[in-house]
């Protein structure tokens, strides 16, 4: 199965692969990088503790309530189309509905409906539900809500109607909402509430209420008058006007740190079901505090991004219900923003990719879960080896201690061993709360996922060494590491009938079903790695040039080829998205080795620098590519999965953060120039609570809503092996790594290559 079949099968990231509001807002209250660091780092440990206490709810809540509350895009919701029938009239943005930033409930937008209702024309409005990876699409409310503010009140039957579709195509009637409203008075936000069982099919297929993906505002009264209106905060909720309207408490231990062009807000939750957002304001210059924007409950964290290094704000939060009643403002916490060091600016971006893996963590299981927000439950099991990789990072660095990295891995390691496992290896998806297997992309990826598993023996290993301590605790953790090492079967997975390469899937019930030679260029370099050098249940040496080299079938693994100046070892075409040079390469140091092909590093170092040729040629013309805009490789876009790589046909102007910043150790030039323009230019954009997010594309508006699992950990890991190369040594400490080399037969370079002569 090559890599575009295997991505439209399972759509990962592979190689195959009111009033009250208004008396609300007008509330008026009164060295090195490293040296400094650690002044203050006792404090955000303190803050850490505290934000894990609250055993990150994650998305549950928000997203079977949620519809719409902010648009990640400015100027227009990506999420939105519009048509216009002649003589009506509706203000759209490139064919989408414009966003408002003045006035809003959830900040720091609202949308905008600007419209004129003519006899004999009409308008439509549609909005989609934005369904980001493995979320559940049901609401369980019984009741439609939102909130509509206008400048210029209005006679409720210009409203517009609204009509619902849920996932499976069954949609209902366009209803009349002007009985479900008093009056629509100006200057204020005026609260609607529909029930659901009001909307009536009229689809062949019954509309299911709690399945809704598509909301539609269309033509009301036909008044021929201009109006606008803004929308926002659209839900799904219960009945019960008790819990949405009762007391909750104030919020406590809110910090706030500063950076160069943002600020960290954190504060610590209490479990209150009636809780559905947080509220964070902001005074500058001892100004009235003004809502900046909300966070969703399980969070504990926002992301203010103020675009100026020179400016000291004060932060206030409060907890709020559906109703919109509010907890009272929190204490004030004051930071500044300041200028920052180039090795100041990539801590910052370690640790706020780090906090990905620490603060988003299943609770019970200490796992990785595949992408935030997201589903609560499903873990993944190759992600949590990067997250492995990130701890260690994490602790070297300080961001948390070291005896909170042991306790941490301790409980990861209790969790595998006790999770399914067939012949040693790991389904690619767990459930966090059981351990037990998650089919998430279809039923026959029920089993045992070897690719996944040796992202996860790659972390474990340079855990391995990395907390060799004396303590009991390392001891332990040193103990059950081995264990789980040397409890997968690598040779299992040979194909059956010629022992001469590696099978990704095997199911107790489908057996060999997923016909999936692992054969490179890609990301399972590791895996053979792994398989040969396993000191229990290896795979025979030969396996890597047969396997993944495929030697003796036909293999496009050579290459040889010119691209922009620049020669390529291996690899077909322009050698793939960059992952392939960050996934085996996080823990295996590929400097001053080489194999009967290359030199690992100056493969890797030379796929990047295509990378980044493309993105200057930009042969596609799309809005933002160059020299500090580039890093094509495999993620979720505006349309879904594409292994984004430099092809025109594998190309659609998404751009994923990580592809450069991963690349640190082979193009730290041009890294950099890619980290400061994501940061510095693009701001808000592309940098949130966990760093940047994973993807964006100017050429469409459109911003990633998610981070992944796969995609955070890569920037934490391989800033920290162009810094100090701690992962790398670490992994290759192991002994069973240089049994390895020797087996497949891996030889010193007459030339040592390394990060510093290859600048």
């Amino acid at each position: 199965m090559d890599r575009c079949d295997r991505a439209a099968r399972n759509g990962r990231v592979s190689a195959f692969r009111t009033d009250r509001w208004k008396e609300a807002m007008e509330i008026k209250l009164p060295m090195t990088d490293r040296v400094q660091g650690c002044m203050f780092r006792w404090i955000g440990l303190v803050c850490l503790v505290l934000l894990c206490a609250t055993g990150a709810l994650a998305d549950r809540n928000y997203s079977q309530r949620v519809f719409f509350d902010n648009s990640l895009s400015p100027n227009s919701y990506y999420y939105s189309s519009g048509t216009i029938s002649y003589p009506s009239h509706l203000r759209l943005v490139d064919g989408k509905v414009p966003v408002e930033t003045e006035e809003f409930i959830s900040g720091p937008n609202a949308l905008q409906l600007e419209w004129t209702s003519a006899p004999g024309g009409g308008w439509v409005a549609a909005l989609q539900l934005y369904q980001w990876r493995n979320r559940k699409i049901f609401f369980p409310g019984s009741t439609l809500s939102f909130w509509v503010y206008t400048d210029k009140g209005f006679s409720p039957a210009a409203l517009p109607r609204v009509a619902l579709q849920d996932i499976n195509s069954g949609f209902t009637a366009p209803l009349s909402i002007a009985k479900y409203v008093k009056d629509v008075r100006g200057k204020r936000w005026t609260h609607i509430e529909v029930p659901l069982v009001d909307f009536q099919t009229v689809s062949v297929s019954a509309f299911d209420p709690h399945r809704v993906v598509k909301m539609v505002f269309t033509q009301g009264e036909a008044d021929n008058q201009p109006h606008t209106m803004y929308l926002d905060d659209i839900a799904f909720e219960g009945t019960g006007a008790a819990q949405k309207n009762q007391k909750v408490d104030a919020v406590s231990d809110v910090r706030a740190e500063g950076f160069e062009r943002h600020v960290d807000i954190s504060w610590r939750e209490k479990e209150d079901p009636a809780v559905v957002q947080y509220v964070v304001f902001r005074s500058i210059n001892h100004a009235p505090y003004k809502q900046i924007g909300i966070q969703r409950p399980g969070v504990g964290r926002y992301m203010d991004f103020l675009n100026n290094p020179h400016i000291t704000a004060s932060y206030k939060v409060a907890a709020r219900t559906a109703g919109l009643r509010m907890s009272a403002l929190s204490g004030p916490a004051t930071a500044s923003t300041h200028p920052m060091t180039d090795d100041q600016l990539l801590t910052m971006v370690q640790e706020a990719s780090f906090r990905y893996y620490w603060e988003g963590d299943e609770p019970h299981s200490g796992m990785t879960r595949e992408n935030l927000p997201g589903n609560d439950d499903i873990v993944a099991t190759g992600a949590s080896g990067f997250g492995v990789m990130a701890l260690i990072v994490g602790v070297d660095r300080g961001f948390i201690t070291r005896q909170q990295g042991v306790e941490r891995l301790l409980k990861i390691t209790k969790f595998l061993a006790t999770a399914d496992r067939y012949h040693g290896a790991w389904p690619h998806f767990l459930d966090g709360r059981t351990g037990k297997r998650l089919p998430v992309f279809d039923m026959f990826d029920n089993g045992a996922d070897l690719v996944e598993t040796s992202f996860m023996a790659e972390g474990l290993l340079a855990a391995r060494q990395y907390f060799k301590g004396n303590s009991p605790e390392e001891k332990e953790l040193y103990k059950r590491i081995t264990q789980l090492w040397e409890g997968i079967e690598w040779n299992w997975f040979l194909v059956p009938t010629t022992k001469d390469a590696l099978y990704w899937h095997w199911s107790p019930e489908y057996s060999w079903y997923i016909h999936n030679r692992l054969t490179g260029w890609n990301e399972v370099m590791i895996t053979y790695l792994l398989g040969t050098a396993s000191p229990t249940h290896g795979a025979p040496p030969g396996i890597f040039y047969t396997g993944f080299a495929g030697e003796g079938i036909k293999s496009p693994y050579v290459n040889g080829k010119f691209y922009y100046g620049i020669q390529l070892p291996v690899g077909g075409g322009t050698g793939g998205p960059l992952f392939f040079t960050d996934y085996s390469f996080m823990g295996f140091d590929p400097r001053g080795i080489h194999d009967k092909y290359t030199d690992y590093y100056v493969q890797n170092r030379a796929q990047a620098r295509i990378n980044h040729a493309y993105c200057i040629a930009n042969p596609n013309h799309f809005a933002g590519y160059g020299a500090d805009d580039w890093g094509l490789t495999a993620v979720d876009g505006p349309d879904g999965y594409v292994a984004y790589e430099p092809t025109a046909s594998l190309d659609d102007g998404t751009m994923a953060p990580t592809g450069a910043i991963s690349a640190f150790p082979y193009t730290p030039q041009a890294s950099m120039m890619a980290l400061k323009h994501f940061y510095r230019d693009l701001g808000e954009r592309t940098w949130g609570i966990y760093g940047f997010r994973d993807a964006f594309n100017l050429q469409k508006n459109w911003t990633s809503g998610i981070y992944m699992g796969l995609n955070q950990a890569p920037m934490v890991v391989m800033i920290e092996n162009y810094r100090t190369g701690l992962v790398w040594k670490n992994f290759m400490a192991n002994p069973e790594i240089g049994i390895m080399l020797k087996r497949i037969g891996f030889q010193p370079d007459s030339v040592k290559t390394n990060k510093e002569n290859h600048r």
